[in-house]
Protein backbone atom coordinates (compact mmCIF):
# COMPACT_ATOMS: atom_id res chain seq x y z
CA UNK A 1 0.00 0.00 0.00
CA UNK A 2 1.31 3.52 -0.85
CA UNK A 3 1.83 4.95 2.33
CA UNK A 4 2.31 8.39 1.11
CA UNK A 5 -0.67 8.79 -0.15
CA UNK A 6 -3.08 9.29 2.63
CA UNK A 7 -5.80 9.87 1.15
CA UNK A 8 -6.35 6.90 -0.95
CA UNK A 9 -5.71 5.05 2.28
CA UNK A 10 -8.78 6.52 3.78
CA UNK A 11 -10.71 5.77 0.62
CA UNK A 12 -9.71 2.39 0.78
CA UNK A 13 -10.23 1.59 4.56
CA UNK A 14 -13.59 3.13 4.01
CA UNK A 15 -14.05 0.77 0.85
CA UNK A 16 -13.33 -2.14 3.29
CA UNK A 17 -15.75 -1.13 5.95
CA UNK A 18 -18.71 -0.89 4.05
CA UNK A 19 -17.73 -4.20 1.70
CA UNK A 20 -17.25 -6.25 5.31
CA UNK A 21 -20.66 -4.68 6.24
CA UNK A 22 -22.84 -5.31 3.17
CA UNK A 23 -21.40 -9.11 2.03
CA UNK A 24 -21.57 -12.14 4.32
CA UNK A 25 -18.26 -12.97 3.18
CA UNK A 26 -14.99 -12.26 0.22
CA UNK A 27 -13.97 -15.00 -0.85
CA UNK A 28 -10.30 -13.80 -2.45
CA UNK A 29 -8.69 -16.40 -4.36
CA UNK A 30 -4.79 -16.19 -5.61
CA UNK A 31 -4.22 -12.88 -4.15
CA UNK A 32 -0.81 -13.75 -4.13
CA UNK A 33 -0.21 -13.49 -7.82
CA UNK A 34 -0.44 -9.83 -7.97
CA UNK A 35 2.79 -8.50 -7.22
CA UNK A 36 3.70 -6.30 -4.24
CA UNK A 37 5.66 -3.81 -6.60
CA UNK A 38 6.40 -2.97 -10.19
CA UNK A 39 3.47 -2.37 -12.72
CA UNK A 40 0.48 -4.52 -13.55
CA UNK A 41 -2.30 -4.56 -15.50
CA UNK A 42 -5.52 -5.59 -13.77
CA UNK A 43 -8.08 -7.04 -16.44
CA UNK A 44 -11.45 -7.31 -14.49
CA UNK A 45 -14.75 -8.42 -15.58
CA UNK A 46 -17.59 -5.69 -15.13
CA UNK A 47 -20.81 -7.67 -13.15
CA UNK A 48 -21.61 -5.23 -10.81
CA UNK A 49 -20.42 -1.58 -11.72
CA UNK A 50 -19.33 0.39 -8.18
CA UNK A 51 -19.22 -2.26 -5.97
CA UNK A 52 -16.77 -4.33 -8.33
CA UNK A 53 -13.85 -1.29 -8.14
CA UNK A 54 -14.46 -1.24 -3.97
CA UNK A 55 -14.14 -4.81 -4.28
CA UNK A 56 -10.61 -5.23 -5.96
CA UNK A 57 -9.39 -1.93 -3.89
CA UNK A 58 -10.26 -3.84 -0.80
CA UNK A 59 -8.51 -6.22 -1.44
CA UNK A 60 -5.23 -5.62 -3.27
CA UNK A 61 -3.03 -4.02 -0.89
CA UNK A 62 -1.73 -1.34 -3.22
CA UNK A 63 -3.38 1.72 -4.92
CA UNK A 64 -5.44 0.69 -7.95
CA UNK A 65 -5.52 3.62 -10.70
CA UNK A 66 -8.78 2.64 -12.77
CA UNK A 67 -9.62 3.27 -16.35
CA UNK A 68 -13.31 5.08 -15.67
CA UNK A 69 -15.52 6.08 -18.34
CA UNK A 70 -14.99 10.13 -18.94
CA UNK A 71 -18.93 10.76 -18.40
CA UNK A 72 -18.44 10.08 -14.87
CA UNK A 73 -15.89 13.20 -14.79
CA UNK A 74 -18.52 15.48 -16.33
CA UNK A 75 -19.73 16.53 -12.34
CA UNK A 76 -16.80 18.67 -11.13
CA UNK A 77 -16.91 17.28 -7.34
CA UNK A 78 -17.02 13.89 -8.79
CA UNK A 79 -14.37 14.49 -11.07
CA UNK A 80 -12.48 15.99 -8.23
CA UNK A 81 -12.59 12.60 -6.47
CA UNK A 82 -11.87 10.37 -9.23
CA UNK A 83 -8.22 12.17 -9.76
CA UNK A 84 -7.62 12.19 -6.12
CA UNK A 85 -7.73 8.35 -6.01
CA UNK A 86 -6.05 7.82 -9.36
CA UNK A 87 -8.77 7.17 -11.89
CA UNK A 88 -8.12 7.38 -15.53
CA UNK A 89 -10.81 9.10 -17.90
CA UNK A 90 -11.38 7.24 -21.06
CA UNK A 91 -14.03 8.35 -23.68
CA UNK A 92 -16.51 5.95 -25.34
CA UNK A 93 -17.57 5.72 -29.05
CA UNK A 94 -21.16 5.43 -27.23
CA UNK A 95 -20.68 8.51 -24.91
CA UNK A 96 -19.07 11.15 -27.36
CA UNK A 97 -17.70 10.21 -30.17
CA UNK A 98 -16.49 13.49 -31.15
CA UNK A 99 -13.77 13.13 -27.83
CA UNK A 100 -12.67 9.94 -28.73
CA UNK A 101 -8.75 11.58 -30.04
CA UNK A 102 -8.67 12.54 -26.18
CA UNK A 103 -8.12 8.68 -25.57
CA UNK A 104 -4.51 9.10 -27.41
CA UNK A 105 -3.93 11.42 -23.79
CA UNK A 106 -5.17 8.58 -21.64
CA UNK A 107 -3.51 5.58 -22.65
CA UNK A 108 -0.32 8.09 -22.48
CA UNK A 109 -1.37 8.39 -18.83
CA UNK A 110 -1.44 4.92 -18.40
CA UNK A 111 1.94 3.69 -19.79
CA UNK A 112 3.33 6.96 -17.75
CA UNK A 113 1.61 5.40 -14.46
CA UNK A 114 3.12 1.75 -15.27
CA UNK A 115 6.43 3.32 -16.23
CA UNK A 116 6.45 4.32 -12.36
CA UNK A 117 5.65 0.97 -11.07
CA UNK A 118 2.09 1.89 -11.01
CA UNK A 119 -1.05 -0.88 -10.81
CA UNK A 120 -3.81 -0.17 -13.43
CA UNK A 121 -7.20 -1.60 -12.91
CA UNK A 122 -9.16 -2.22 -16.33
CA UNK A 123 -12.90 -3.33 -17.45
CA UNK A 124 -11.94 -4.85 -21.15
CA UNK A 125 -15.54 -5.50 -21.47
CA UNK A 126 -15.48 -1.60 -21.64
CA UNK A 127 -19.49 -1.47 -19.68
CA UNK A 128 -20.69 -3.15 -16.93
CA UNK A 129 -23.59 -6.11 -17.65
CA UNK A 130 -25.51 -9.14 -15.81
CA UNK A 131 -24.69 -11.21 -18.32
CA UNK A 132 -23.08 -14.77 -16.69
CA UNK A 133 -20.51 -14.57 -18.61
CA UNK A 134 -17.39 -11.83 -19.87
CA UNK A 135 -18.31 -10.14 -23.55
CA UNK A 136 -16.24 -9.62 -25.89
CA UNK A 137 -13.71 -7.73 -24.83
CA UNK A 138 -12.34 -4.00 -26.48
CA UNK A 139 -8.77 -4.06 -27.62
CA UNK A 140 -7.50 -1.35 -25.19
CA UNK A 141 -5.91 -3.74 -22.72
CA UNK A 142 -3.47 -5.33 -25.26
CA UNK A 143 -2.55 -2.08 -26.66
CA UNK A 144 -1.34 -1.04 -23.20
CA UNK A 145 0.09 -3.45 -22.68
CA UNK A 146 2.00 -3.80 -25.88
CA UNK A 147 2.50 -0.06 -26.12
CA UNK A 148 4.06 -0.16 -22.52
CA UNK A 149 6.01 -3.37 -23.44
CA UNK A 150 7.87 -2.06 -26.67
CA UNK A 151 8.80 0.95 -25.20
CA UNK A 152 10.48 -0.77 -22.62
CA UNK A 153 12.14 -2.94 -25.24
CA UNK A 154 13.40 0.59 -27.00
CA UNK A 155 15.08 1.68 -23.94
CA UNK A 156 12.19 3.33 -21.74
CA UNK A 157 12.84 2.87 -18.38
CA UNK A 158 10.61 0.27 -16.06
CA UNK A 159 10.22 -2.75 -15.03
CA UNK A 160 8.18 -5.82 -17.55
CA UNK A 161 4.41 -5.53 -16.85
CA UNK A 162 2.76 -7.71 -15.36
CA UNK A 163 -0.76 -8.09 -16.56
CA UNK A 164 -3.27 -10.45 -14.60
CA UNK A 165 -6.83 -11.77 -15.26
CA UNK A 166 -9.39 -11.00 -12.55
CA UNK A 167 -13.06 -12.65 -11.97
CA UNK A 168 -15.44 -11.31 -10.08
CA UNK A 169 -18.10 -13.28 -8.97
CA UNK A 170 -21.40 -12.15 -6.68
CA UNK A 171 -23.74 -14.90 -5.36
CA UNK A 172 -26.66 -12.53 -5.60
CA UNK A 173 -26.23 -9.23 -7.34
CA UNK A 174 -28.84 -7.64 -5.93
CA UNK A 175 -28.80 -8.59 -2.61
CA UNK A 176 -26.23 -8.05 0.37
CA UNK A 177 -25.37 -10.37 2.67
CA UNK A 178 -24.05 -13.22 0.17
CA UNK A 179 -20.79 -14.37 -1.09
CA UNK A 180 -18.37 -12.43 -3.24
CA UNK A 181 -15.68 -14.39 -4.93
CA UNK A 182 -12.56 -12.55 -6.46
CA UNK A 183 -10.55 -14.48 -7.97
CA UNK A 184 -6.75 -13.70 -9.51
CA UNK A 185 -5.11 -15.73 -12.89
CA UNK A 186 -1.89 -16.44 -13.72
CA UNK A 187 -0.19 -13.59 -15.55
CA UNK A 188 -0.60 -13.52 -19.68
CA UNK A 189 2.75 -14.16 -20.60
CA UNK A 190 3.70 -11.15 -23.12
CA UNK A 191 6.87 -11.93 -24.77
CA UNK A 192 5.65 -13.43 -28.02
CA UNK A 193 2.65 -10.93 -28.78
CA UNK A 194 5.62 -8.18 -27.49
CA UNK A 195 7.71 -9.85 -30.66
CA UNK A 196 4.92 -10.20 -33.16
CA UNK A 197 3.97 -6.60 -32.48
CA UNK A 198 7.40 -5.56 -34.01
CA UNK A 199 6.18 -6.54 -36.85
CA UNK A 200 2.49 -6.70 -37.31
CA UNK A 201 0.94 -4.71 -34.79
CA UNK A 202 -2.61 -4.98 -35.54
CA UNK A 203 -2.60 -9.15 -35.71
CA UNK A 204 -0.24 -8.88 -32.15
CA UNK A 205 -3.26 -6.56 -30.79
CA UNK A 206 -6.08 -8.90 -31.69
CA UNK A 207 -4.44 -12.25 -30.62
CA UNK A 208 -3.15 -10.68 -27.18
CA UNK A 209 -7.13 -9.46 -27.18
CA UNK A 210 -8.40 -13.31 -27.58
CA UNK A 211 -5.45 -14.40 -24.83
CA UNK A 212 -6.68 -11.98 -22.51
CA UNK A 213 -9.94 -12.84 -22.88
CA UNK A 214 -9.52 -16.85 -22.72
CA UNK A 215 -7.72 -15.79 -19.10
CA UNK A 216 -10.30 -13.89 -17.99
CA UNK A 217 -13.11 -16.46 -19.00
CA UNK A 218 -11.37 -19.22 -16.98
CA UNK A 219 -11.86 -16.95 -13.38
CA UNK A 220 -15.24 -16.79 -13.49
CA UNK A 221 -18.26 -18.91 -14.94
CA UNK A 222 -18.04 -18.63 -18.62
CA UNK A 223 -21.31 -19.29 -20.13
CA UNK A 224 -21.48 -18.47 -24.06
CA UNK A 225 -25.82 -19.02 -24.55
CA UNK A 226 -27.72 -17.05 -22.48
CA UNK A 227 -30.93 -19.77 -22.46
CA UNK A 228 -27.89 -22.08 -21.24
CA UNK A 229 -27.01 -19.24 -18.59
CA UNK A 230 -30.42 -19.45 -17.20
CA UNK A 231 -30.28 -23.45 -16.99
CA UNK A 232 -26.93 -23.28 -15.08
CA UNK A 233 -28.17 -20.62 -12.75
CA UNK A 234 -31.36 -22.95 -12.22
CA UNK A 235 -29.38 -25.89 -11.39
CA UNK A 236 -27.51 -24.34 -9.15
CA UNK A 237 -30.60 -23.01 -7.23
CA UNK A 238 -31.74 -26.32 -6.43
CA UNK A 239 -28.85 -28.38 -6.97
CA UNK A 240 -25.99 -26.89 -5.53
CA UNK A 241 -26.66 -27.31 -2.23
CA UNK A 242 -26.59 -31.30 -2.36
CA UNK A 243 -23.19 -31.22 -3.84
CA UNK A 244 -21.69 -28.90 -1.46
CA UNK A 245 -22.89 -31.41 1.28
CA UNK A 246 -21.73 -34.38 -0.66
CA UNK A 247 -18.04 -32.47 -1.29
CA UNK A 248 -17.69 -31.89 2.90
CA UNK A 249 -18.58 -35.24 3.90
CA UNK A 250 -16.37 -37.42 1.09
CA UNK A 251 -13.91 -35.01 1.35
CA UNK A 252 -14.04 -33.97 4.63
CA UNK A 253 -13.87 -30.03 3.02
CA UNK A 254 -15.62 -27.21 5.50
CA UNK A 255 -17.99 -24.84 3.53
CA UNK A 256 -15.58 -22.27 3.33
CA UNK A 257 -12.69 -24.60 1.74
CA UNK A 258 -15.24 -25.28 -1.54
CA UNK A 259 -14.89 -23.57 -4.48
CA UNK A 260 -17.85 -22.54 -5.10
CA UNK A 261 -17.34 -20.83 -8.68
CA UNK A 262 -15.38 -23.74 -10.01
CA UNK A 263 -18.54 -26.08 -8.43
CA UNK A 264 -20.73 -23.56 -10.79
CA UNK A 265 -18.09 -24.01 -13.77
CA UNK A 266 -18.72 -27.37 -13.58
CA UNK A 267 -22.21 -27.64 -13.97
CA UNK A 268 -22.14 -25.66 -16.95
CA UNK A 269 -19.22 -27.85 -18.58
CA UNK A 270 -22.06 -30.71 -17.61
CA UNK A 271 -24.30 -28.73 -18.95
CA UNK A 272 -22.91 -27.76 -22.11
CA UNK A 273 -21.47 -31.90 -22.78
CA UNK A 274 -25.27 -32.97 -22.67
CA UNK A 275 -26.00 -29.84 -25.23
CA UNK A 276 -23.86 -31.29 -27.45
CA UNK A 277 -23.74 -35.14 -26.98
CA UNK A 278 -28.03 -35.65 -25.51
CA UNK A 279 -29.81 -32.71 -26.18
CA UNK A 280 -33.19 -34.05 -25.26
CA UNK A 281 -31.82 -34.42 -21.76
CA UNK A 282 -31.13 -30.59 -21.39
CA UNK A 283 -34.94 -30.54 -22.91
CA UNK A 284 -36.49 -32.93 -20.37
CA UNK A 285 -34.46 -31.08 -17.46
CA UNK A 286 -35.55 -27.79 -18.78
CA UNK A 287 -39.44 -28.93 -18.94
CA UNK A 288 -38.96 -30.28 -15.49
CA UNK A 289 -37.56 -27.38 -13.51
CA UNK A 290 -40.23 -25.12 -15.52
CA UNK A 291 -42.91 -27.19 -14.36
CA UNK A 292 -41.71 -27.19 -10.58
CA UNK A 293 -40.56 -23.36 -10.84
CA UNK A 294 -44.27 -22.87 -11.81
CA UNK A 295 -45.68 -25.81 -8.89
CA UNK A 296 -43.66 -23.47 -6.61
CA UNK A 297 -45.43 -19.84 -7.89
CA UNK A 298 -48.63 -21.50 -7.98
CA UNK A 299 -48.82 -22.40 -4.12
CA UNK A 300 -46.62 -19.53 -3.40
CA UNK A 301 -44.09 -21.89 -1.69
CA UNK A 302 -39.90 -21.63 -1.62
CA UNK A 303 -37.65 -24.33 -3.24
CA UNK A 304 -35.73 -24.42 -0.15
CA UNK A 305 -38.48 -25.61 1.96
CA UNK A 306 -39.71 -28.38 0.00
CA UNK A 307 -35.67 -29.15 0.33
CA UNK A 308 -35.69 -29.16 3.94
CA UNK A 309 -39.37 -30.78 4.01
CA UNK A 310 -37.48 -33.75 2.02
CA UNK A 311 -34.33 -33.43 3.54
CA UNK A 312 -34.53 -32.03 7.10
CA UNK A 313 -31.93 -30.52 8.65
CA UNK A 314 -30.00 -32.43 11.46
CA UNK A 315 -30.83 -32.55 14.94
CA UNK A 316 -27.68 -30.86 15.61
CA UNK A 317 -28.48 -28.06 13.24
CA UNK A 318 -32.12 -27.80 14.31
CA UNK A 319 -30.82 -27.27 18.15
CA UNK A 320 -28.91 -24.53 16.68
CA UNK A 321 -31.48 -22.71 15.12
CA UNK A 322 -33.52 -23.00 17.80
CA UNK A 323 -30.61 -22.05 20.38
CA UNK A 324 -29.57 -19.13 18.22
CA UNK A 325 -33.24 -18.13 17.78
CA UNK A 326 -34.17 -17.80 21.24
CA UNK A 327 -30.90 -16.17 22.15
CA UNK A 328 -31.15 -13.82 18.86
CA UNK A 329 -34.68 -12.21 19.60
CA UNK A 330 -33.49 -9.80 21.61
CA UNK A 331 -30.80 -8.51 19.70
CA UNK A 332 -33.19 -8.57 16.49
CA UNK A 333 -35.55 -6.05 18.46
CA UNK A 334 -32.46 -3.67 19.38
CA UNK A 335 -31.36 -4.17 15.64
CA UNK A 336 -34.42 -3.64 14.40
CA UNK A 337 -35.12 -0.47 16.20
CA UNK A 338 -31.59 0.90 15.38
CA UNK A 339 -31.20 -0.26 12.15
CA UNK A 340 -34.42 -0.67 10.61
CA UNK A 341 -34.93 2.65 8.52
CA UNK A 342 -30.99 3.12 7.44
CA UNK A 343 -31.59 -0.64 5.72
CA UNK A 344 -35.09 0.01 4.33
CA UNK A 345 -34.66 3.60 3.06
CA UNK A 346 -31.79 2.31 0.69
CA UNK A 347 -33.41 -0.48 -0.18
CA UNK A 348 -36.94 1.24 -0.75
CA UNK A 349 -34.48 4.21 -3.01
CA UNK A 350 -32.66 1.71 -5.13
CA UNK A 351 -35.75 -0.02 -6.44
CA UNK A 352 -37.40 3.24 -6.97
CA UNK A 353 -34.35 4.69 -8.90
CA UNK A 354 -32.10 1.99 -10.42
CA UNK A 355 -32.43 1.53 -14.20
CA UNK A 356 -30.52 -1.66 -14.52
CA UNK A 357 -29.69 -4.82 -12.53
CA UNK A 358 -26.44 -3.64 -12.60
CA UNK A 359 -26.62 0.14 -10.89
CA UNK A 360 -29.14 -1.54 -7.90
CA UNK A 361 -26.34 -2.15 -5.47
CA UNK A 362 -24.40 0.38 -6.13
CA UNK A 363 -27.54 2.93 -6.01
CA UNK A 364 -28.29 0.93 -2.57
CA UNK A 365 -24.65 1.21 -1.50
CA UNK A 366 -24.17 5.09 -2.02
CA UNK A 367 -27.85 5.70 -0.60
CA UNK A 368 -26.40 3.37 2.78
CA UNK A 369 -23.39 5.92 2.19
CA UNK A 370 -25.33 7.92 3.43
CA UNK A 371 -28.28 6.96 4.99
CA UNK A 372 -26.21 4.64 7.60
CA UNK A 373 -24.19 7.72 9.14
CA UNK A 374 -27.49 10.04 9.06
CA UNK A 375 -29.61 7.50 11.31
CA UNK A 376 -27.09 6.44 13.93
CA UNK A 377 -25.80 9.83 13.73
CA UNK A 378 -28.71 11.36 15.09
CA UNK A 379 -29.93 8.17 17.23
CA UNK A 380 -26.26 8.59 19.03
CA UNK A 381 -26.91 12.36 19.27
CA UNK A 382 -30.40 11.60 21.25
CA UNK A 383 -28.65 8.84 22.99
CA UNK A 384 -25.82 12.04 24.06
CA UNK A 385 -28.40 14.02 25.13
CA UNK A 386 -30.55 12.12 27.19
CA UNK A 387 -27.98 9.61 29.46
CA UNK A 388 -24.86 11.35 28.53
CA UNK A 389 -21.11 10.85 26.24
CA UNK A 390 -20.59 7.42 27.61
CA UNK A 391 -23.67 5.92 27.09
CA UNK A 392 -23.61 7.26 23.56
CA UNK A 393 -20.38 5.58 22.67
CA UNK A 394 -21.18 2.40 23.64
CA UNK A 395 -24.51 3.10 21.72
CA UNK A 396 -22.38 4.06 18.78
CA UNK A 397 -20.24 1.05 19.17
CA UNK A 398 -23.03 -1.40 19.75
CA UNK A 399 -24.61 -0.35 16.05
CA UNK A 400 -22.85 -2.39 13.45
CA UNK A 401 -22.84 -5.60 15.12
CA UNK A 402 -26.16 -5.37 16.19
CA UNK A 403 -27.48 -4.37 12.56
CA UNK A 404 -25.54 -7.48 11.00
CA UNK A 405 -26.81 -9.75 13.63
CA UNK A 406 -30.60 -8.36 12.97
CA UNK A 407 -30.31 -9.00 9.15
CA UNK A 408 -28.18 -12.65 9.94
CA UNK A 409 -31.68 -13.09 12.36
CA UNK A 410 -33.82 -11.51 9.48
CA UNK A 411 -33.22 -14.44 6.83
CA UNK A 412 -33.66 -17.15 9.18
CA UNK A 413 -37.26 -15.61 10.24
CA UNK A 414 -37.79 -15.58 6.12
CA UNK A 415 -36.88 -19.39 6.04
CA UNK A 416 -38.85 -19.99 9.32
CA UNK A 417 -41.83 -18.15 7.45
CA UNK A 418 -41.15 -20.46 4.14
CA UNK A 419 -41.81 -23.49 6.07
CA UNK A 420 -44.45 -22.45 7.74
CA UNK A 421 -46.17 -21.38 4.63
CA UNK A 422 -45.37 -25.25 3.13
CA UNK A 423 -46.97 -26.59 6.57
CA UNK A 424 -50.10 -24.69 5.89
CA UNK A 425 -50.12 -26.25 2.07
CA UNK A 426 -49.83 -29.67 3.46
CA UNK A 427 -52.43 -29.39 5.83
CA UNK A 428 -55.09 -27.46 3.43
CA UNK A 429 -53.92 -29.46 0.09
CA UNK A 430 -52.48 -32.36 1.24
CA UNK A 431 -52.24 -33.18 -2.27
CA UNK A 432 -50.66 -30.22 -3.73
CA UNK A 433 -48.10 -30.07 -1.47
CA UNK A 434 -47.25 -34.07 -1.88
CA UNK A 435 -47.04 -33.73 -5.91
CA UNK A 436 -44.18 -31.00 -4.94
CA UNK A 437 -42.15 -33.10 -2.76
CA UNK A 438 -42.54 -35.84 -5.53
CA UNK A 439 -41.92 -33.13 -8.33
CA UNK A 440 -38.39 -32.20 -6.53
CA UNK A 441 -37.72 -36.02 -5.47
CA UNK A 442 -37.65 -36.39 -9.65
CA UNK A 443 -36.42 -33.62 -10.49
CA UNK A 444 -33.25 -34.40 -7.65
CA UNK A 445 -32.80 -38.20 -9.73
CA UNK A 446 -32.62 -36.26 -12.59
CA UNK A 447 -29.72 -34.08 -11.99
CA UNK A 448 -28.22 -37.25 -10.10
CA UNK A 449 -28.42 -39.26 -12.99
CA UNK A 450 -26.99 -36.53 -15.30
CA UNK A 451 -23.65 -35.93 -12.25
CA UNK A 452 -22.98 -39.71 -13.06
CA UNK A 453 -23.12 -40.24 -16.89
CA UNK A 454 -21.30 -36.71 -17.11
CA UNK A 455 -18.43 -38.01 -14.80
CA UNK A 456 -18.17 -41.50 -17.14
CA UNK A 457 -18.64 -39.97 -19.97
CA UNK A 458 -15.77 -37.40 -19.17
CA UNK A 459 -13.80 -39.38 -16.32
CA UNK A 460 -10.86 -36.56 -15.90
CA UNK A 461 -13.83 -34.38 -14.77
CA UNK A 462 -15.33 -33.47 -11.49
CA UNK A 463 -17.63 -31.46 -9.26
Amino acid sequence: MDKSDPFYALVRWTGRFWIWFLFRAVDVRHADRVPRGGPVLLCINHPNNLIDSLLVGAVVDRKVHYLATAALFRNPIVARFLKAVGAIPVYRRQDDPDKMDKNVGAFEACVTTLASGGLIGIYPEGTTHAETRVQRIKTGAARIALDYESRRRAGATGKPLVLIPTGLAFEARKSFGGRVRVSFGEAVALAPYVDLFAQDPVKAVDELTTAIQWSMEAEVVHVERLDSATLVREVEAIYRDRLVRELQEERGLSAGQIDTVRLSRSIADAAAYFEAHAPERIAELRDSIGHYRAMLAAYRVRDQAVRERIEPPRVRQRLNRGWKAAVGLPIFGYGLVTSGLPYLVPRWIARRTATKETNYATTRLLASVIAVPLFWGVETWIVWRLAGALWALGFFLSLPVSSILAYHYLRGLGRLRAQARLGVVALTRHQAATRLLAERRRLIDLLERAKNDYLTATKGSSF
